[in-house]
């Protein structure tokens, strides 16, 4: 399932809810879908987030990434 489809079900589900309520089933599915997706987006913006190049006032560049691990 791609992640329209997987958002097209989540949808879907979420407005049954609303207008007739959810099987056990279809409350597992939900969370689950709801759960991938959330990870789907964490790992999306954590991809472009270790992307980034910053450029420091002296000229020298780092990636976002590295400089983040030198605080942790």
């Amino acid at each position: 399932m791609n992640m329209n489809e997987r958002i097209a079900r989540i949808n879907e589900l979420y407005h049954k809810s609303q207008a007739e309520g959810l099987s056990e089933e279809e409350k597992e599915e939900q969370t689950r879908l709801r759960k991938e997706y959330v990870e789907n987006i964490r790992a999306n913006m954590k991809s472009q987030l270790d992307s980034i190049t910053v450029e420091n006032p002296d000229g020298t560049r780092e990636k976002l990434k590295d400089r983040h691990g030198k605080q942790s």
